[in-house]
């Protein structure tokens, strides 16, 4: 029967190319049926971004010292902001076309920077007050859960939001997940303003990103339940099952054949695309290394590791593949993989040549970026690594910006970007100084001397202290 059935298999191979005009087998043609032009054919961007910019004014500072956001210092420098964008920066001879009405103020002895970015944040998603009604970050309920998105738990009135630009200048933040699990779900990329929803203060344009956890969390969480993962190997031999289900996924919608949505895979195959970037939980250097290759196996980009307390150890790597090292500047040893933390980290990695980005994981962290960058500068220094402050700032706002996916849009006081700007009291890298104004899209949003231009939440109206800055 075999040798009956290969002469016909073969004639039917021949009809084929004969009826293709002899060029090759005929492509499939795309199903048009009812099922799969409603799995093909639905919104992809079903919670767009409401975002307006507050209302504001041209303004002009000036005799401030300006970090760029991209390494560079100008000293007794000017900067314009007018429609809600960067207009010009420059020394204080440039030539700038300033416009009538121009609110201008003194920057003497001061410091501007771009707004600061914290790439790392679970406001909204565990607010404060922190209860347990409140507790809306991890869904661990499975491995993976690529199919929930953050902004679906953001509550916009966490009083977190108006401290972290009062205190420590925060324009844009990520709000990620969790990482109880090995793919937590979509982040969401945040303008700090005040708004009744998350639709009005998602950042417009910037891509969702994927987190993803590898490590103790999500063997921990599982395992104890006695479920897989338990273990290490578990974690990457779940996540490389989970990759190809969504190849074969996306293979099948880009042939215009899948019969039905699945929400899990449609975040998995936005990773596949590059338009969602992976936002990765890890401590570890022979992990952070695994996953590298798993990218590669699987054909997706790492934009940062998170936490990568062991980032210090393959700076090398991560330069080579353009990831960011998200990391604290001294936070160690509440669990093992924790332990092997440097606070040389940060310094190590920018010898390296690798993306350095200070982030917080932290409600009253994130109030003090500017802080922990210092102190992981003062680590470097005492190595013999000397990074100039304007690298530093760096950390803090254009790196931030490209780890998310944003730096065409923000992260640097460069004309045309969005006016996100901070106006510090003294340099933001010593612990006496603090935001004297705070800039988004160039409103006026916060103003230390001025207590109608402090953010409140509606949680805290009517509250004692409503208001003061603390």
């Amino acid at each position: 029967m075999k040798l009956l059935r290969k002469p016909a298999l073969l004639l039917a191979g021949a009809a084929l190319i004969a009826g293709s005009g002899g060029i090759g087998l005929a492509k499939d043609k795309k199903d048009d049926s009812p099922a799969v032009i409603a799995a093909r054919d639905f919104d992809k961007n079903p919670y767009p971004s409401t975002y307006h910019a507050y209302p504001g004014v041209p303004t002009l500072i000036t005799g401030a010292t300006v970090f760029d956001g991209e390494g560079g210092r100008i000293e007794n420098g000017q900067v314009l902001i007018a429609d809600g964008k960067i207009v010009s920066v420059g020394g204080a001879m440039a030539d700038m076309a300033v416009p009538a009405g121009t609110v201008r103020i003194d920057g003497t002895g001061k410091f501007v920077t771009p707004g600061i970015i914290d790439i790392h944040s679970h406001l909204g998603v565990y607010p404060s007050p922190a209860v347990e009604a409140n507790s809306d970050g991890n869904e661990a309920t499975a491995p993976t859960t690529p199919e929930v998105w953050a902004e679906h738990s953001v509550w916009p009135q966490d009083p977190g939001f108006s401290r972290a630009m009062a205190n420590g200048g925060i324009t844009t933040l990520e709000i990620l997940p969790g990482s109880a699990n090995l793919m937590g779900g979509r982040s969401v990329v945040l303008k700090n303003v005040y708004s009744r929803t998350v639709q009005g203060m998602k950042f417009p344009g910037a891509p969702y990103g994927l987190k993803m956890a590898c490590g103790e969390n999500p063997k921990r969480v599982y395992g104890s339940k006695g479920r897989m993962p338990s273990t290490r190997m578990g974690n990457f031999a779940v996540d490389r099952a989970t990759w190809i289900k969504a190849k074969e996924y996306r293979a099948k919608r880009d042939a215009g054949k899948l019969e039905t949505r699945d929400l899990a895979m449609e975040t998995l195959a936005g990773v596949l695309d590059g338009t969602i970037l992976v936002q990765n939980h890890c401590y570890r250097a022979d992990e952070m290394a695994q996953v590298l290759d798993m990218a590669k196996e699987m054909g997706y980009h790492v934009s940062a590791f998170h936490h990568a307390v062991e980032a210090y150890k393959v700076g090398d790597l991560l330069k080579a593949s353009d990831t960011c090292a998200a990391i604290w500047s001294d936070w160690w040893g509440f669990k093992m993989e924790a332990y092997d933390a440097i606070p040389e980290n940060a310094g190590l990695l920018y010898k390296a040549g690798a993306c350095v980005v200070i982030h917080s994981d932290d409600e009253n962290g994130i109030q003090r970026l500017n802080q922990e960058a210092a102190k992981a500068q003062g680590d470097a220094r005492r190595i013999g690594i000397d990074i100039p402050d304007a690298e530093v700032i760096k950390w803090l706002t254009f790196n931030g910006a490209k780890a998310i996916g944003v730096e065409k849009l923000t992260g640097s006081l460069m004309p045309g970007k969005m006016g996100d700007v901070v106006l510090w009291n003294g340099n933001p890298l010593s612990v006496y100084s603090r935001p004297e104004k705070v800039w988004v899209d160039g409103a006026l949003m916060f103003d230390a001397a001025n207590r109608k231009l402090r953010p409140v939440s509606d949680f805290e109206l009517g509250q004692p202290g409503e208001g003061d800055v603390k």
